[in-house]
């Protein structure tokens, strides 16, 4: 059956869901589960950037500024009575629609003057985050956003949200879904034609790809999945202030992308859970971490430029290699 094919071939992922599902039950300590959630809703920021960064070859940031969009905008929504389930879809909607007007005058530059243009995008919803006190409270910050609201079932049951387990395997979903819509896209010819912009801009233009519209995709589709982590963000605090759009956000995400790896998969997850839990988990002063993170990043950049996944896959196929020619002689 098409299944026991799929285990067999993809063992590892199937053991890494089957841990995660049972998680809630590994973890006896709420703190600890309160942390792994966290790092489960920067996954899905840090795969966002990993999008049009580590496939698409665009250094965004300003994705720090497209997740407190999200998060402000489903704060606001529910307040005027709109339910969490609707107001999901169309915050995120408009962290896309903000992208898309962003991307179309920074992404005609190339380089670092892109980065510059979306690092200032970011410091500027920072600002009207701050100062719009009529609308988003300043730096008292939104409080009392609502949770999700209790899915019915058949049967007269209902899934509500009242738990850290039910708000785990919330989150757990979305990051899933996020990681099969990646790996579809990239899958893809659309994905295939991201490929090329990276490796090439130029190249991929004379093969007949229009790079600035491939490039605006990757973009509003990259700020469309960093609005739907701001949302589940806001809804599982239930409290919001102008640090969440901090441009050290982003920064932080493409720390968690480098460190596990550009341009994969599994690369953006295992960055920002190591990042995120590990401190936590050696009880690290929060006057200390930068320091922590400062090492971690000077031994990556030095012996795994290309983050823990590469270097995986670097031994793999080398293993592979050394097998074969023992094989020839």
């Amino acid at each position: 059956m098409a299944w026991i094919k799929f285990l067999r071939e993809k063992w590892f992922y199937a053991l890494l869901l089957a841990v995660a599902l049972l998680l809630p039950l590994l973890i006896s300590n709420r703190y600890h589960f309160q942390i792994v959630i966290m790092g489960c809703l920067f996954s899905i920021a840090a795969l966002s950037m990993n999008l049009i960064l580590g496939y698409t070859g665009q250094a965004s940031l300003a994705h720090a500024g497209f997740f407190g969009i999200g998060a402000y905008g489903v704060a606001l929504l529910t307040k005027e009575g709109m339910s969490v389930w609707l107001a999901l879809p169309l915050s995120s909607l408009l962290s896309a629609l903000v992208g898309l007007l962003i991307g179309l005058p920074t992404l005609r530059t190339r380089g670092s003057y892109f980065a510059i243009g979306t690092l200032c995008f970011n410091i500027i919803v920072t600002q009207i985050v701050d100062r719009w006190e009529g609308l988003t409270e300043g730096a008292r910050g939104l409080m009392g956003i609502p949770g999700p609201a209790p899915l019915p079932l058949p049967g007269g049951y209902e899934i509500a949200f009242k738990t850290l387990a039910a708000h785990y395997y919330l989150v757990l979903a979305f990051l899933l879904l996020t990681l099969l819509a990646i790996r579809q896209i990239m899958k893809s010819l659309v994905g295939r034609s991201f490929r090329a912009i990276r490796g090439n801009e130029e190249l991929a233009e004379a093969l007949g790809i229009h790079p600035m519209r491939e490039k605006l995709l990757s973009f509003t589709v990259s700020c469309f999945l960093a609005g739907v982590g701001g949302v589940l963000y806001a809804t599982y605090i239930g409290f919001l202030s102008p640090e969440l759009t901090d441009y050290h956000v982003s920064f932080d995400a493409l720390i968690y992308i480098m460190i596990g790896g550009v341009g994969t998969l599994a690369g953006p997850i295992i960055g920002t859970l190591l990042i995120v839990t590990l401190p936590e988990a050696l009880q690290i002063a929060a006057e200390y971490r930068l320091l922590f993170y400062g090492l971690i990043l000077i031994v990556m950049i030095i012996y795994l430029p290309r983050g823990i996944v590469g270097w995986v896959r670097e031994r793999g196929s080398r293993r592979g290699s050394e097998e074969g020619e023992w094989k020839r002689s």
